[in-house]
């Protein structure tokens, strides 16, 4: 039997089929537009995201429709989806990485407080969370937030188009800050501050769980017969599924659009300083997670709208004097999430001369965007957690070079899966859970999940950075009030 996959990305729906051993037979991927109607803004249109997967669905499943027993998704996280009673769609999708709740945020962190707040859901507020949004709708488009009925994430609206089912799981819920993550419930409180009631948010099932059938009307166009649906898990959670990132201990880093430290645990354990989000994982456990918003999406803003580049491999060929930090790059495009929390920081180079070279500033960019994960692994090395090594996935994982700063960086050995399609290889996992293939996600994962090769510590260019490190974080130190 087969199993599809459904990764629904900031720019693209990625969509992978694989067979019950993990085999992939087929992938597609389907662009839609990202909009940034102000500074600071994301949105997109939830209906583009249906369309794009169907299409792409059918192209998936060409020849294959009969085969096909069960899929999943994994997606972008926090978006805001808002419904009527008609479920029609109220206003575009107010995305992870947009800046524009800012406010509401500070005021959940500072009138209601970031204790209480860690008390009821396992984290404090961040503008590109869920529930600031839906504050910062009530404030500013009063009759969107008086008509909404229904409050989703972006991969259940595609979960709710495909199956008619309203709702979510754990690994998602937990960033929206309307979920309390230790107790596995919707936060009364939190709910009844953003002035929302628990009948307008989807019922939270488990990330591996059957929860309904593709639409008949659906089924039909694809030649398929009973698929049965899993709710799937956030991107990350997915994607740490698709490594094998299962159980306790373990350690993924996703350096894509955006760029995400995962460690995984069998127990829930919030971060005191804050620099870590508490999640559950789409396995039944935890995980800390440390998120910075703008990763690859940096090399590509460099590449392409400042150098007017798409050869990354030439620009990168001409890359040499790494660690010696002559240019250092603060990464902050969006703002910045883990461990800063501030949206008002932005990109910065600094340190160039007469002789900088453009070499120079791709390196620093590569460099940068290292940095600022370090961040994230250094808040968990506080905690008394032991990172020695990690799975590496998203764009970054494709370039040698990049792979090597990383590890150097981190000071990690990074584990390079043979599928680099974390999130839906996770979803696919996570739907053959669903259909009884595997008795669990654990047993799924350590079956089908294969590594390609590893990127080791270098302990010498390790030293140099992390002297160029200590440079890095002084910058945003300094530049912290002019932001």
């Amino acid at each position: 039997m087969l199993y599809a996959g459904i990764d629904l990305g900031t720019s693209s729906v990625k969509l992978l089929l694989c067979d019950e051993k993990g085999k992939i037979i087929n992938t597609v991927v389907r662009d839609y537009p990202l909009d940034f109607p102000r500074e600071g803004w994301a949105e997109q249109d939830p209906s583009r995201w249906y369309d794009e997967t169907v299409a792409g669905l059918r192209l998936l499943t060409d020849g294959y429709g009969a085969r096909l027993r069960g899929l999943s998704f994994g997606g972008q996280m926090h978006g805001l989806v808002m419904l009527d009673e008609n479920d029609k769609i109220l206003r575009p999708a107010i995305l992870w990485n947009d800046g524009r709740s800012a406010e509401e945020s500070d005021y959940l962190n500072n009138v209601i407080g970031g204790d209480r707040l860690s008390e009821w859901t396992g984290n404090i507020s961040f503008p590109g969370f869920t529930a600031p949004k839906i504050l910062w709708v009530k404030k500013h488009e009063p009759e969107v937030f008086a008509r909404c009925k229904k409050i989703m994430l972006p991969k259940d609206y595609l979960c709710y188009r495909l199956s008619g089912r309203f709702v979510t799981e754990p690994s998602d819920a937990s960033g929206t800050l309307l979920y309390d993550v230790k107790n596995g419930r919707w936060s009364r409180e939190m709910l009844g501050i953003c002035g929302i009631t628990e009948d307008m948010m989807p019922e939270v099932r488990r990330s591996y769980e059957s929860v309904g059938r593709l639409r008949r009307e659906v089924a039909d166009a694809l030649g398929a017969k009973e698929v049965i649906i899993a709710p799937g898990a956030g991107d990350n959670a997915a994607a740490a599924v698709g490594m094998g990132v299962v159980g306790p201990g373990k350690c993924s880093v996703s350096v894509g659009t955006s760029g995400t430290v995962f460690i995984t645990s069998d127990s829930f354990a919030a971060d005191g300083m804050n620099a870590l989000h508490s999640f559950a994982h789409a396995d039944g456990g935890f995980h800390l997670m440390g998120c910075v918003l703008s990763a690859a999406s940096c090399n590509k803003w460099w590449m392409e709208d400042i150098l007017g580049a798409h050869d990354y491999d030439g620009e990168q060929n001409k890359i040499t004097g790494l660690g010696e930090g002559r240019v250092i790059f603060l990464p902050y495009l969006m703002g910045e999430r883990s461990p800063h929390n501030d949206p008002e920081a932005r990109g910065v180079f600094a340190g160039m001369s007469m002789s900088t070279s453009r070499a120079d500033m791709s390196r620093a960019v590569l460099e940068g965007v290292a940095f600022a994960l370090r961040d994230c692994v250094e808040a968990a090395r506080r905690r008394g957690l032991e990172v020695r090594e990690a799975c590496l996935c998203g764009g970054g994982m494709k370039s040698p070079l990049w792979r090597k700063i990383l590890a150097c960086v981190l000071r990690l050995k990074l584990n390079i899966p043979a599928c680099g399609e974390g999130p839906a290889y996770g979803a696919a996992i996570l739907a053959m859970t669903a259909a009884g293939e595997y008795a669990s996600v654990k047993e799924a994962a350590e079956s089908v999940v294969k590594m390609a090769g590893q990127t080791e510590v270098d302990e010498r260019l390790a030293e140099k950075y992390d002297a160029v490190y200590e440079r890095y974080k002084a910058l945003y130190k300094n530049l912290r009030d002019w932001f």
